[in-house]
């Protein structure tokens, strides 16, 4: 998890990570205020979480911007823990916040024995 933790050292401070981890899944949440499931990618590839989220907003007519303090593009790759896995992952988005599951392998089951 320290690629994680370092990952999360380089993201601009104005980005809200958190990092969970039960016995057997991983739960990443980020916060990406006015993005929506349209707006927003998410990809795993070779041990990298990629999440691209980006905010449109239009001024209101009449008005221009002089100053855009609360423009999002999110562009980020998180290292994942060796043990997280893509196959059944999940990701939603509700109130501006990013919630990625990923489980972990090994996560040992059962095994039927035939005979």
């Amino acid at each position: 998890m320290t690629g994680f933790r370092d990952a999360l050292r380089e993201l601009p401070d104005a980005v809200s990570v958190d990092l969970l981890e039960s016995e057997d899944a991983y739960r990443v949440v980020v916060d990406v205020p006015g993005a929506t499931a349209d707006t927003t990618d998410v990809r795993v590839a070779d041990g990298i979480l990629r999440v691209e989220a980006r905010r449109e907003k239009d001024a209101p007519e009449g008005f221009s911007y002089h100053r855009e303090d609360r423009a999002l593009f999110l562009d980020a790759d998180l290292p994942l823990p060796p043990d997280a896995t893509d196959a059944d992952a999940t990701a939603s988005i509700d109130g501006g916040v990013l919630t990625v599951t990923l489980p972990k392998t090994g996560r040992g089951r059962e095994i039927a024995i035939e005979g």
